[in-house]
């Protein structure tokens, strides 16, 4: 008997339901593509490297904004900045604000703030106001852009994959809204914890999905 269940082959994986989007009522949030952290030369650029080369991060980003763009989805792009002196931070601050404060990171005005030229937004693409924490919802006007918008589908990549990207996610999906992950258009500091939350994670709050799949899902 356990030689033919030793026998017997693996079920087949469930195959990824299909994704159809509607331009109309879609947005591409684009999550702190900023050169802090995607170009040489930003503060955490060396931490998020080895991600970027291990998923293709910022040629598949740049795929996509091209795609969400040609169809004409709702793009809208989600920085952080500080003032300087980071006073928008506690003076007390640990975990990840504490790395930013003490850093001087994504200080507004400065190079290292601004989103990189392979993402840079054009003059009718909006940009989120007020990202000083971690989730793209909460001290911003998002949530407004998006309602006005009558917007349904939330298609999210960025930075971190674990953090800010996951802390947006949770919101969207709290909200309402139909949300999708690009697993390959995000970056995080470690690329083993980045797959990890891939794994564990991205499923219980979006549909985990690559640039391919949503690329072929957008009716252009």
């Amino acid at each position: 008997m356990m030689a033919d269940d030793e026998n017997k082959e693996a079920p087949p994986a469930p195959e990824e339901p299909a994704i159809s989007l509607e331009p109309s009522k879609t947005a591409f949030v684009f999550i702190e593509f900023q050169n802090e952290f995607t170009s040489e030369g930003g503060k955490l650029f060396p931490a998020v490297e080895p991600s970027l080369k291990r998923f293709g991060t910022m040629e598949n980003a740049a795929k996509v904004l091209a795609k969400a763009r040609e169809a004409q989805c709702t793009v809208i792009h989600c920085p952080i900045e500080f003032e300087k002196g980071h006073n928008e931070i506690s003076d007390r601050p640990y975990g990840i604000l504490k790395g930013v404060k003490d850093g001087e990171a994504f200080t507004a005005g400065t190079w290292n703030a601004k989103i990189c030229e392979s993402m840079k937004p054009t003059e009718n693409e909006i940009v989120v106001k007020g990202k000083s924490g971690l989730c793209g919802f909460a001290s911003t006007n998002l949530d407004f852009l998006l309602r006005q918008r009558k917007i349904e589908n939330v298609v999210l990549s960025g930075f971190l994959a674990n953090c800010c990207v996951e802390s947006t996610m949770r919101s969207a999906y709290e909200l309402g809204y139909n949300v999708y992950t690009l697993k390959d258009c995000c970056g995080a500091t470690d690329a083993d914890g980045q797959e990890a939350c891939f794994k564990y994670n991205f499923g219980m709050f979006s549909f985990p999905t690559t640039s391919d799949v949503i690329m072929k899902s957008i009716a252009a």
